[in-house]
């Protein structure tokens, strides 16, 4: 049961990394905002530079690309109606940037919880021996509870990284997507201030 609780903390240690590495890498500032798309926005002023705003977006392919990609489309629609497709395009956005985020989220519940039940199971095995073979050295008795503890020591090893890594990650998305959501929100007021100047 032990061999078994101390595989399950193995396999779930190296889920973690996984998932701790493959965030770490798409959630990269370069590659979710790239900075010639951020360029970009900044320089389309008037309807007449779009294209090239979209030029640039189809080149740098990321999250805010085809959030914006998901406006320029619609330009020709009510000001209400492209912000409300830009919000449908960065719900999906945000579901992306998120994804295994929940996988850390639950390592830092469960691996505790693995490790206790290998403390458990030593424990129990530990206290069969005594029954059947008294208390006659202690210190074999001492050293089986600091064996088996190891378990529940892995456990928090194992969660207290994937805590600090999801906690960090969640606050990189929200981040990313409040920096998402001003360049979008600047650019659908640009492109639509000439109407209102009319």
């Amino acid at each position: 049961m032990e061999f078994f609780v101390y595989l399950l903390l193995l396999a779930t240690s190296i889920v973690g990394l996984t998932v701790a590495i493959e965030r770490g890498l798409a959630l990269r500032w370069n590659k979710v905002v790239p900075p010639e798309v951020e360029a970009a926005v900044e320089a389309c002023r008037t309807r007449a530079e779009a294209p090239v705003l979209r030029r640039v977006c189809e080149q740098q392919a990321s999250p805010l690309s085809r959030l914006l990609l998901a406006g320029l489309e619609h330009l020709d629609w009510s000001r209400k109606d492209v912000e409300d497709a830009m919000q449908t395009r960065a719900r999906h956005e945000v579901v992306k940037l998120e994804r295994g985020l929940v996988v850390l989220e639950i390592i830092v519940g469960i691996a505790p919880l693995l490790g206790l039940v290998g403390t458990i199971a030593g424990m129990m095995d530990l206290f069969r021996g005594v029954g059947t073979e008294g208390l006659s050295d202690a210190t074999r008795l001492a050293s089986g509870i600091g064996l088996i503890l190891k378990a529940t020591l892995f456990g928090l090893l194992i969660a207290i990284p994937a805590l600090i890594t999801w906690g960090y990650f969640t606050k990189k998305v929200e981040v990313l997507t409040v920096e998402m959501e001003q360049l979008c929100a600047e650019f659908v007021r640009r492109q639509f201030q000439e109407e209102r100047q009319k």
